[in-house]
């Protein structure tokens, strides 16, 4: 028993130092998602199909699911039906794999469940976090996933960033991110940054990353604001009823 217990303690002193190393980074802000919300899905889903899908795919994702978010199959197969040929079909790539690990080093990773996986706080500040880095052979870096091999496929609608870094007294380093040429999706007023209208398509993305790694969520939901109405209805007249049966003789 003893020796059992001195291993779990040694295994735990393993475990400690490399929890504390993956706590390090940049702090995550909160993403601001709302599965329920389908228009910004529907926004969400249009970047995805127009800017992820040339190298992303998604196969686990079927066109037709996205009917759960009000789409109908003529508007999926007129706007966003690019990479196939079937609304029943899944989100493919057409880039062979073999083709973009010679391009870019490693094939990119399939999108189904990226939000279940790194999180949508992550994938948040990931599209937020890109900046000039002329050392990058993308030209590229970010301040989440350092010496990112992919580049910033939304650069004009963000513009561009650039990385600032500066110690405090105790000498701890600390990682910003300046404005510095404005996009179509954000400004430079009185050489401050304004980047809401980009943060919100940024959100829209993330938004539909993270309600593609689960689509029955949403319906999943609805049902169980319903069940939780019905019982409700149901349950409270008879708790209304049976607590006047056991008080009746006090009151």
């Amino acid at each position: 028993m003893k020796k059992q217990f001195r291993h779990l303690i040694a295994a735990v002193a393993l475990v400690l130092p490399v929890a504390g190393f993956a706590s390090e980074g940049p702090a995550l802000e909160k993403a601001p998602i709302n599965i329920q919300d389908t228009e910004s899905l529907q926004r969400g889903a249009q970047t995805f199909v127009n800017y992820c899908l040339s190298c992303h795919s998604a196969n686990a994702m079927r066109y037709n699911r996205l009917t759960d978010i009000g789409l109908s199959e003529d508007e999926i197969k007129n706007n966003l039906l690019f990479a196939s040929d079937k609304v029943g079909d899944t989100m493919a790539v057409a880039m062979d794999k073999k083709d973009a690990k010679v391009w870019m080093g490693a094939a990119p990773p399939d999108l189904s469940v990226i939000a279940r996986s790194r999180g949508a706080d992550y994938l948040y500040a990931y599209m937020k976090g890109f900046y000039r880095d002329p050392s990058r052979d993308t030209g590229w870096n970010n301040l989440v996933f350092d010496n990112v091999g992919m580049p910033h496929v939304l650069w004009e609608w963000q513009g561009e960033q650039v990385l600032k870094k500066s110690k405090d007294a105790e000498g701890h380093e600390t990682r910003t991110l300046e404005l510095i040429k404005a996009g179509t999706l954000t400004k430079l007023e009185n050489g401050k940054a304004n980047t809401i209208d980009y943060d919100r398509r940024v959100a829209d993305l993330v938004n539909y990353l993270v309600y593609m790694a689960e689509p029955a969520q949403v319906k999943r939901h609805q049902i169980g604001y319903i069940v939780l109405m019905f019982l409700t209805l149901l349950l409270l007249p008879f708790a209304y009823f049976l607590k006047k049966e056991y008080w009746k003789d006090i009151h």
